[in-house]
């Protein structure tokens, strides 16, 4: 990404603002809203925004009340209008296009008056297990825990009683996006996190409609899932334009004109891999956040289903193979929370980012498989793992090495943890690759995450300077992406047009750190079993 400071440059980014000749990507992070907008060339950052949010744990459910969705919405676009004001002194009216991402997943039905039935169902919920692996074997695939599906199929198990009069169901870019535009579409790798798609049509599979469709007929007569579902859209096709009503939501002050090009909403996976451009085969990125997930875009369909690998899409439609955790580096953020406060009582004022800094460089110092501590950063529950709850803990024997260091380390290798599992098992698989794209906050601190994650996959990990705020610039990528859609497909706009010139700090799996990561892991596997008499018996 640029961004320009001569007087020249400055008068045509505030022309450029003006006349709507830019695009606005917003994401729903799951612990921050992100606005990012664009100029004509989507490599020009011309103003950023952001509000941080919370799920909730609810009667034992993971939620956003749709309050939060609008209330956060509104403060990250004002926040983004804030620093259009500071950096170019002018305010947008309108814009070229827009687009809107989200987390991927979970359950937001609606009735026919477009009213929503039950409290938001994140991706973040485990509670889905019986219908999960009821369809998993009807369909012949792996159909995950947090997908739609899952939890719709769970909730005709469990007959609830909103069950008869869903009219509609959707993720939350899709939902935000319906609000905006008044058009119940979704982007293809979106939809690939509702149901399965079929990669010739860019569309539901309709044998497994069908499928699911006598699988509920008997629980939930005149259930006809295609009714329920969002119309599937690939990448550069129009999507509706921005309402009037979807001004007035997006910006309460009236200032926002109507009638902005939408692009299809996408998952945060979509947007990870175009801001990584990671949408060609032998590619494949890795986001952390609160979950972390890799994407590997596949040459060939997978032999066998596995539990641990999801086949997804790329926002164009093509097959992908998804490592999903749960548990990111939330874990690993509340311990340096704690160091933080220790030096605040010591009488230090240490930012946060300085913490940060100096115990990822402290986890270089560590020993290779980080002296025999195991971290478990599981604070929900972990499928790939084999748990139905979190329960975070350290766990050592009276022999290992409990030095700062090691302990750093280990908290990083156990942020990757999880996902090598399921990596290992795409490894099997003869999946080969030719590098690994990363990006997400761990790894603004340069050359340490993306350092032990290259270890800890035995592959290449390149960075960008998209890194830390790759999902809202991402998906304004794809908002830019409908003007030249005509012209050019996806992957030949991202290599060309958009990443010609981009600088990645590429670095090479270190001998001695993949050796010890997977000492590491293999103590990890075998202490799974603590975690999981944990859950038992806390």
């Amino acid at each position: 990404m640029t961004e320009s400071t001569s007087p020249q440059t400055e008068a045509d980014a505030r022309a450029t603002i003006l006349a709507g000749r830019t695009s606005l990507g917003i994401e729903f992070g799951s612990t921050r809203i992100k606005a990012c907008l664009v100029g004509e060339d989507p490599t020009d950052v011309l103003a950023v925004g952001s509000h941080e949010w919370e799920n909730r744990f609810v009667d034992r459910v993971w939620t956003y009340s749709m309050e939060d969705v609008w209330s956060g919405l509104q403060a990250a676009y004002a926040d983004l209008v804030a620093d259009v004001r500071r950096r170019h002194d002018v305010q947008p009216q309108t814009f070229g296009a827009i687009g809107v991402s989200a987390m991927m997943h979970g359950y937001l039905a609606f009735d026919e008056g477009d009213e929503l039935l039950v409290p938001f169902r994140t991706w973040r919920n485990t509670s889905t297990g019986v219908a999960a692996a009821e369809l998993s074997e009807q369909f012949g695939l792996n159909i995950p825990l947090r997908w739609s599906i899952a939890h719709l199929y769970q909730a005709v198990l469990d007959e609830e009683p909103h069950v008869p009069q869903i009219a509609f169901l959707t993720t939350l870019a899709g939902y935000v996006h319906w609000q905006l535009t008044g058009r119940k579409a979704i982007g293809v790798g979106d939809a690939s996190g509702m149901f399965p798609i079929d990669s010739a049509t860019n569309d539901y599979d309709v044998p497994l409609l069908e499928v699911f469709d006598r699988l509920v007929a008997d629980r939930a007569p005149g259930l006809h899932l295609v009714e329920l579902l969002p119309e599937v859209l690939p990448a550069g096709r129009p999507a509706g334009e921005l309402t009037a009503e979807g001004a007035a939501l997006l910006d309460p002050s009236g200032t926002l004109r109507p009638g902005a090009a939408l692009c299809p909403p996408e998952g945060d996976a979509g947007t990870g891999m175009v801001a990584t451009c990671s949408v060609a085969p032998r590619t494949g990125n890795v986001s952390a956040g609160t979950s972390i997930f890799a994407m590997v875009v596949l040459e060939r369909p997978l032999e066998h289903a596995h539990h641990e690998l999801d086949v997804v899409t790329t926002p164009a439609g093509d097959p992908v193979a998804m490592v999903h955790c749960n548990n990111g580096a939330s874990e690993l953020a509340a311990w340096a929370g704690v160091f933080a406060r220790f030096a605040a009582v010591a009488g230090l004022s240490v930012d946060t980012d300085v913490v940060f800094e100096a115990l990822f460089r402290e986890a270089l110092d560590g020993e290779p498989d980080a002296g025999g501590l195991l971290a478990y950063n599981h604070l929900a529950g972990e499928p790939i793992a084999g748990l139905a709850e979190g329960r975070p803990m350290i766990v050592r024997t009276p022999d290992s090495r409990l030095t700062l260091a090691n302990f750093m380390r280990a908290q990083l290798y156990g942020v990757y943890g999880t996902l090598a599992l399921g990596m290992r098992v795409l490894a099997d698989e003869g999946v080969e690759l030719d590098r690994m794209f990363a990006h997400g906050g761990i790894f603004r601190t340069a050359g340490v995450a993306q350092r032990l994650l290259a270890g800890a996959l035995d592959a290449p990990v390149a960075v960008g300077e998209t890194a830390s705020e790759g999902g809202a610039w991402g998906i304004a990528v794809l908002a830019s992406y409908l003007s030249a859609a005509s012209e050019v497909d996806l992957g030949t706009y991202l290599s060309e047009r958009v990443f010609a010139d981009a600088a990645f700090d590429t670095v090479d799996p270190v001998a001695e750190d993949v050796a010890g990561f997977s000492a590491f892991l293999d103590h990890y596997r075998a202490g799974l079993a603590v975690e999981a008499a944990a859950v038992e018996a806390l």
